[in-house]
C-alpha cells in the first residue's frame, strides 16, 4: 500500500475506535503463549491426506468455511463448546416444541447451493426451503398493517394501499438500490477488502447513489409517508445497526437481495439447515467435536500452531479458523504480546452492536391470522435506535419482531399448538449491567403488548416459555459485551476497518462470521466463509 493510503487507513481506524466503554465481563488471565509439549498432544484422524485445519465454533460461518476447506482437501475438525451445532443459530426442543434460537429468514439460497455443489450434491435433496409470503407483516401503532413482499407487483400493491402517492418514489428507490448493489455492494460482499485502496473501483458509483447517507435519509428522499419510510428503512436492525447512522444507506441493498433471490424458511426450522451442513461436512471427511471448548489459540513466534482445550489438551494444526466472536477471539483466545493490531485498548474502544432480548414460547391454541414474520413498530422509531447506541436501559416501546414458524411448518409444535419467539432490541452490556432481576418484568411487558395487539389472551394460552438475555449472549455464546451482532455496522467499522478474514496479528489464523468483513446476517456470514477460502488458498 502507498504510505499515504496506509496512513489514511490507520487514521480512519483510529477515529472509528474513539467511542468507548469499560469491559468487566468475563475476565480471562493472559500469560505468555506456550505450545504444549508432544506428551499433551491429542491425536487427530490422519486417514485423509492434506493439511489439518481446526475451526472454532459451528455457526453458519464456521460450518460454511469447514465445508469449503474440506472440499479443497483440508482435514477439517470443527470444535464446538456446546452439545450441538449452530452457535447463534442453534435449535432446542422444549415441551414438544422446536425453537430456532437465532436466524429465521433465509435469503440468497444460491450461497447455500454453492456449498452442496462443492460436494457434488444438491441442497434440495437434503433441505426443503419453503418461500415465505408475505415476507413481513408490519403493524404500526395506529393499527394499520403493511405486507412487505419480495414480489415486485405484490409490493407495489401494498405501497398503493398505504400511500398511493408514493408508488413512483418507491420505484425510483428500488432502481437506485439495484444500481448500488450491482455497482459496489454485491462485488464487495464476497471479496477481501484488506485496505482502503480495495474500495477505489467501487467508490464513484457508491457516491453517485448516495450510499454514504443514512438509510432513513435516503428512503425519505423517495417516499413521504412516515409509515412507509419506516417499513423501507428498518433493515439495519437485522444486522445490529441503525438506519439513522451515516452510510447505513448501503443496507438498502438488503431490499434488492430479497427481491432477487426471495426469502425462505427450512422445513424443520433453521436447525434442520444447520444439521444438513454438518452432514455435508461429514460426507467430505470432516468432523464436528461437541463439548470441546477452546481456551487458547496457541502461537509460536507469530504463527498459530493449534488450540488448547479447556481440559488442557492441545490440538496441533497447520491453520486455525475462528468462528467465535471476533472481539472475543482476540481478547480472550490470544495472548496480549502477539496482538499489535487488535490490542486490548482497540477492543475496548470499538463500538458494539445492540443486543437482543428473546422470549421463546408456545401456546395451546393457534393464531392463524398471525404471519410467519411480524414486525410491531413502536411510537418512537428514531428514539428507539438512539437508546441502543451503548449500554443502558431498553426502550419502553421498541420495535418487536415476532416469529411464528408454525405458520409455515406445523411440525414444530404439538397438534393445534403454535410456536413463537419475540425479539426486542436492547442495549449491549455495560459496566454493572444485569438482567437477572428484570428479565421476568421485561417478559411480562412484552406479553402484555402482544396480548393487546396480535395475540389476544396470550398469558392464558402459554404452555412453555424460556428467555434469553444479553447476559446469555455473553456467557453462553461468548459474545463480547453480549452484543448480538459483534462489532456495530458503522461507517468506521466496515470493509477494511472491520476484522479481516486473515488475521492482522497472527499468521495462519483466519476469522469468519458476523464480526468480520462483510458483516452480520446470514448472507454476509456465508460470504465471509468464501473470503476465508480465498485468502487461505492464496497463503
Amino acid at each position: 500500500m502507498h504510505p499515504q493510503a496506509r496512513n489514511s487507513a490507520r487514521s480512519l481506524h483510529q477515529e472509528g475506535c474513539l467511542l468507548a466503554g469499560v469491559e468487566r465481563a468475563a475476565r480471562v488471565c493472559h500469560g505468555t503463549s506456550t505450545v504444549m509439549r508432544p506428551s499433551a498432544r491429542v491425536e487427530l484422524d490422519t486417514r485423509r491426506d492434506g493439511r489439518r485445519v481446526l475451526v472454532i465454533g459451528s455457526g453458519f460461518g464456521g460450518l460454511a468455511a469447514a465445508v469449503r476447506l474440506a472440499a479443497r482437501g483440508w482435514r477439517v475438525t470443527v470444535l464446538e463448546r456446546r452439545d450441538g451445532p449452530g452457535g447463534r443459530a442453534h435449535a432446542f426442543q422444549q415441551d414438544g416444541f422446536t425453537f430456532d434460537a437465532g436466524p429465521t429468514v433465509i435469503t440468497c439460497p444460491h450461497l447455500l447451493e454453492e456449498l452442496w455443489a462443492l460436494a457434488g450434491r444438491k441442497l434440495a435433496d437434503h433441505v426443503e426451503l419453503k418461500p415465505v409470503t408475505p415476507l413481513y407483516r408490519m403493524r404500526f401503532p395506529d393499527g394499520v398493517t403493511f405486507d412487505y413482499h419480495t414480489d415486485k407487483e405484490a409490493m407495489l400493491e401494498s405501497v398503493r394501499r398505504i400511500s398511493p402517492g408514493d408508488e413512483a418514489g418507491y420505484l425510483s428507490l428500488s432502481a437506485r438500490v439495484e444500481r448500488m448493489y450491482e455497482a459496489g455492494i454485491g462485488p464487495l460482499m464476497s471479496a477481501p477488502v484488506p485496505h482502503v485502496l480495495s474500495l477505489a473501483p467501487f467508490t464513484p458509483a457508491l457516491v453517485r447513489d448516495e450510499a454514504f447517507r443514512s438509510m432513513y435519509g435516503l428512503v425519505s428522499r423517495h417516499v413521504k409517508d412516515e409509515r412507509l419510510r419506516q417499513a423501507l428503512s428498518f433493515h439495519p436492525l437485522l444486522i445490529g445497526g441503525s438506519p439513522f447512522s451515516p452510510a447505513s444507506a448501503v443496507y438498502t441493498s438488503i431490499q434488492f437481495v430479497e427481491r432477487r433471490w426471495g426469502a425462505f424458511f427450512p422445513v424443520g426450522g433453521t436447525g434442520a439447515l444447520v444439521r444438513g451442513m454438518v452432514s455435508l461436512l461429514e460426507s467430505l471427511g470432516g468432523e464436528v467435536r461437541y463439548g470441546s471448548e477452546v481456551s487458547e489459540i496457541t502461537v509460536e513466534g507469530r504463527k498459530a500452531t493449534g488450540v488448547r482445550l479447556g481440559d488442557g489438551s492441545w490440538l496441533p494444526a497447520e491453520a486455525v479458523v475462528s468462528n467465535a466472536d471476533a472481539a472475543w477471539t482476540y481478547r480472550y483466545l490470544l495472548p496480549r504480546h502477539v496482538r499489535s493490531h487488535w490490542t486490548d485498548t482497540r477492543i475496548q474502544q470499538a463500538r458494539y452492536s445492540m443486543s437482543v432480548f428473546l422470549w421463546y414460547f408456545g401456546t395451546r391454541r393457534r393464531y392463524p391470522d398471525v404471519a410467519h414474520h411480524t414486525l410491531l413498530f413502536g411510537r418512537d422509531f428514531k428514539g428507539m435506535f438512539s437508546g441502543l447506541a451503548g449500554p443502558g436501559l431498553p426502550s419502553e416501546d421498541p420495535l418487536l419482531y415476532l416469529h411464528r414458524p408454525t405458520a409455515t411448518d406445523v411440525g414444530l409444535a404439538p397438534p393445534d399448538h403454535d410456536a413463537f419467539y419475540v425479539l426486542a432490541p436492547v442495549p449491549h452490556l455495560g459496566d454493572g449491567s444485569s438482567w437477572k432481576a428484570r428479565a421476568e418484568i421485561f417478559r411480562r411487558k412484552l406479553a402484555a403488548r402482544l396480548s393487546r395487539t396480535v395475540l389476544p389472551g396470550l398469558e392464558q394460552e402459554l404452555v412453555t416459555s424460556r428467555v434469553f438475555t444479553p447476559e446469555d449472549f455473553r456467557d453462553d455464546l461468548r459474545s463480547f459485551r453480549g452484543a448480538a451482532f459483534s462489532f456495530a455496522p458503522t461507517l468506521m467499522q466496515t470493509t477494511f476497518l472491520r476484522a479481516q478474514a486473515k488475521s492482522e496479528d497472527v499468521d495462519r489464523l483466519y476469522l469468519v462470521g458476523a464480526g468480520t468483513h462483510p458483516g452480520a446476517g446470514l448472507p454476509a456470514v456465508l460470504c465471509s466463509a468464501k473470503i476465508v477460502d480465498t485468502v487461505m488458498a492464496e497463503a
